[in-house]
């Protein structure tokens, strides 16, 4: 049986993206910019600040608006880019995004969508505006390019999502690939994840995190494919950082182009 013993870096599904900005954060209603598209490039995660237009949600588009706030002030007195602040958008966005697209934990994990999040500009923050939204992203910081989402994002991954929203890579491991959607020539495929501990559970420390994944993996792969009698299988596990951001799970992957 051949075994391929893969590690990928933390996964933006599960944790907020680097704080970005996007046009139209001036203080008005937030709610009301819930389901606006707009048409945004990878590079733009990356910004403090963008000044995208919201774009006819008919026409082609990246991302979309799927939740929206204001901040209160007993977490806005900790600063613009304050770890308080990106602990609450991220408390609220991460149950959000999940909602959203009707997928469970698992799912999101092996999807090749993402959330970023945004807060009011600089000179909008020191003229009193809290503002603050997520927008679903149709890929990541590390994608080559971002997939046009459907007109309305929402219940995308109900069912048996297309593979246009499945997580694959094309590479000899998994370790340092960029994610790609499924519907692309690929080499692995985000098959399972297992969970490594619950809510309220301490770290389990690397070593043992990674043993319990690759031995998990290589059994649900193998039933994944079918038992075969040699295969390669690939799992991304995650360390304590994230493990406090409140992930739980490991990702397995099976090494086949379908």
């Amino acid at each position: 049986m051949l075994r391929s013993a893969c590690v990928a870096v933390l996964l933006a599904a599960l944790t907020a993206c680097s704080p970005s900005v996007a046009g139209g954060l001036d203080g008005s209603d937030a709610s009301a910019r819930v389901g606006v598209c707009r048409a945004l490039v990878p590079a733009d995660l990356a910004q403090p600040s963008n000044d995208s237009e919201a774009v006819d949600c008919a026409r082609e588009h990246t991302v979309q608006t799927f939740a929206a706030g204001t901040v209160p002030a007993d977490v806005a007195r900790h600063g613009r880019d304050s770890a308080r602040l990106g602990a609450y958008v991220h408390d609220r966005c991460r149950p959000a995004f999940a909602r959203f697209l009707s997928g469970d934990d698992s799912l999101l994990l092996r999807t090749t969508l993402t959330w970023a999040w945004f807060r009011a500009p600089d000179d909008a923050w020191d003229d009193g505006a809290r503002t603050w939204r997520c927008d679903v992203v149709g890929g990541g910081e590390q994608s080559r390019t971002f997939v046009d989402l459907p007109r309305t994002a929402r219940g995308l991954l109900r069912g048996r999502p297309d593979d246009r929203w499945l997580a694959c890579v094309d590479g000899p491991t998994v370790t340092g690939s960029v994610r790609i959607p499924c519907s692309e020539p690929h080499t692995w495929r985000a098959v399972t994840t297992i969970v490594l501990g619950g809510p309220a559970d301490a770290y389990p420390g690397d070593g043992v995190s990674e043993t319990r994944t690759r031995d998990f993996c290589s059994d649900s792969v193998g039933a994944w494919l079918g038992y075969p009698v040699d295969y390669d299988f690939g799992y991304t596990w995650f360390h304590a950082a994230e493990w406090e951001a409140g992930n739980r799970r490991a990702i397995c992957w099976a090494k086949t182009p379908r």
